[in-house]
């Protein structure tokens, strides 16, 4: 025969009893999990911005390959768009992963500036070294005034 297991009111109930509801107390947990992953499911229009996102970053650290350097621009673009590279501001119009204003600023870097992450990279780049002297000095900017 099995052992009685205390419970926390202070009864006691055999340990298959007790087996049992550990059981079902996990089977609810997986439900739960289960369900909470449905209401997480991407839509075709979330999966395909995170694969702008996750081409966004590839671009970034392709062009960007000083790690320091790198993570100084990731700050920025992660509160700018979220590096979405369609981010775009609905009261200025500021566009894409670096939030360039007017938008069109980045046709300097290339034509396809409008759905080419690597091209608003490079345009971003760009800016942050010729106005901050490199995406940290940007940074640096960014932490006090919120903008760049």
């Amino acid at each position: 025969m099995l052992s009685p297991v205390s419970s926390a009111a202070g009864r006691t109930a055999p340990r298959s009893v007790t087996r049992r509801r550990a059981a079902g107390a996990a089977a609810v947990g997986a439900v739960a999990l289960g369900a909470a992953t449905a209401a997480f499911a991407a839509t075709p229009a979330q999966a395909a911005e995170r694969a702008g996102t996750s081409d966004a970053r590839a671009a970034a650290h392709q062009q960007i390959p000083d790690a320091q350097q790198f993570q100084c621009f990731s700050n920025i673009v992660e509160r700018e768009s979220g590096w979405n590279p369609q981010a775009t501001n609905a009261s200025s119009g500021a566009y894409g992963l670096v939030q360039a204003l007017p938008a069109s600023k980045m046709s300097s870097a290339g034509a396809d500036w409008k759905t080419n992450a690597a091209t608003q990279v490079k345009w971003g780049l760009n800016y942050m070294n010729e106005r901050y002297g490199s995406p940290c000095g940007a940074w640096s900017f960014w932490q006090s005034h919120n903008w760049y």
